[in-house]
């Protein structure tokens, strides 16, 4: 089989799904459009969402979700051992997601607040790679269709793959899209990373910050700017740890 003139072969690859939606792995599954080519690129040996089969020889595994107990720790750890490349799926995978807003109590009030008193073993939520290595993200709450296929496209033909340095403030104003800041709205565009097409935006929703920071990003300048325009610091505090995708830079 080529590709551009590039013999390749086509790899096995599995999704598994650990503490999430399985938001990121619909995606994939409801690209009718593509779907077809881009199984022509791979064999799938382990996906939930589309096939019963399940397989345990595979040299990519995509991994969806968080990791917030121990047979996760465990589970994850086996299907590194296994598999030659392994891809974090999703801004769980990435950062935790949503599910790391968990963190900010103590566990049993967690547990108790959903399941009253039936015990339900849980730990504090972690990424992917807080527990084991991973070899790439895909970050995105969803993850973007485009996106995932075309960094399978270069994981299969062994091409690097660099991200957008820039912010989706850039896609956004290309969109011509009004600035939301402007609305009274905290909107996280200027520094997170870019690749979504500013999907939220152009939808009149603000960013969030799931894509996690961009590599040429300003915080404190648009914390300056959130804080003169009246926001306070518990506000700006509660956008920025949503999907726990921003603490390295909103620490600062």
């Amino acid at each position: 089989m080529e590709y551009l003139g590039v013999e390749i072969k086509k790899p096995k690859v599995a999704f598994f799904d650990f503490t999430c939606c399985e938001g990121c792995q619909l995606q994939i599954a409801n690209k009718e459009d593509t779907l077809i080519d881009l199984l022509s690129l791979v064999e799938v040996v382990n996906f939930r969402e589309i096939s019963s089969e399940k397989g345990d020889d595979y040299q990519i595994a995509f991994i969806e979700g968080a990791i917030s107990r121990q047979d996760e720790v465990d589970r994850v750890k086996e299907i590194r051992e296994k598999t030659e490349t392994l891809v974090a799926l999703g801004t769980c995978a990435c950062y935790g997601g949503v599910n790391s807003l968990k963190n900010k109590f103590p566990l049993e009030d967690t547990v108790k607040e959903v399941y009253g008193d039936h015990p339900m073993e849980t730990l504090p939520v972690k990424s992917v790679k807080e527990v084991v290595h991973v070899d790439f993200e895909i970050p995105g709450c969803p993850i973007s269709k485009a996106e995932f296929e075309n960094i399978v496209t270069h994981l299969i033909l062994g091409a690097d793959f660099s991200y957008h340095k820039y912010p989706v403030c850039v896609e956004c104003k290309q969109n011509l899209n009004h600035c939301l800041l402007h609305e009274g709205k905290i909107c996280l565009g200027p520094i997170t990373r870019a690749g979504c097409d500013a999907v939220c935006i152009n939808g009149k929703l603000p960013c969030y910050g799931c894509r996690g920071p961009a590599a040429e990003q300003n915080w404190p300048s648009l914390k300056s700017i959130l804080l003169e325009n009246g926001f306070s610091l518990e506000q700006i505090e509660e956008k920025t740890s949503f999907f726990n995708s921003l603490s390295e830079v909103t620490k600062q």
